[in-house]
């Protein structure tokens, strides 16, 4: 489907390394960011360098799209977490795929009320002031597209940056799950029940 728009208007892939900014907090938008391959995170950072994960995006997914398309600044950077190719698609051409394919349209509303929905989701969480509740909202969430036995592609450390909590909180937290028998851990993964 998006194969065709790329090739009609001659898209460019580009590789951004691990650790590259693709935009900063602050901002202004030129593109909505398709990855082809590889991996990013969105962070914001708080006044001691501290950073907490709004979102990761993975293969086949897109991000940028809410400041470009609102004409707002970024609220929060964009780093690569492992070699990403991505294609950059301008406002104009943004909105000329959106006019063209209907099927794309549609997609755009579901993933915007699905980050619309995690994001009210871990406000609320963020509120509550037990960590092993917040901790198991958040997993409960990542873990909805995984079937039973599979792991969670999180590190403890993401997982702290992504729920506000310290990592030792974390881990503390993920042990007392497992000998809860809520999900199982194995050489350091965690793993659906």
């Amino acid at each position: 489907m998006l194969s065709n728009f790329w090739i009609k208007y001659h898209f460019k892939t580009i590789l951004y390394k691990k650790g590259a900014v693709i935009y900063e907090s602050g901002q202004t938008p030129r593109y909505v960011y398709f990855i082809k391959s590889g991996e990013i995170r969105m962070v914001t950072v708080n006044h001691d360098g501290k950073e907490f994960i709004q979102g990761v995006f993975k293969a086949k997914q897109y991000f940028g799209e809410p400041a470009l398309l609102l004409q707002r600044s970024y609220l929060a950077y964009t780093i690569a977490s492992r070699d990403t190719e991505l294609i950059l698609v301008d406002r104009p051409h943004f909105l000329k795929l959106l006019e063209e394919d209907r099927a794309f349209s549609m997609n755009l509303i579901e993933t915007l009320s699905s980050r619309l929905f995690y994001k009210s989701m871990m406000l609320e969480e963020l509120a509550n002031e037990q960590a092993e509740h917040r901790l198991q909202t958040l997993i409960t969430y990542l873990w909805r597209d995984t079937e039973k036995g599979g792991s969670l592609d999180f590190t403890r450390q993401a997982l702290a940056d992504m729920s506000g909590l310290r990592v030792e909180t974390v881990i503390r937290t993920i042990k007392k799950m497992a000998a809860a028998g809520e999900l199982k851990l194995s050489r350091g993964k965690i793993f659906k029940i």
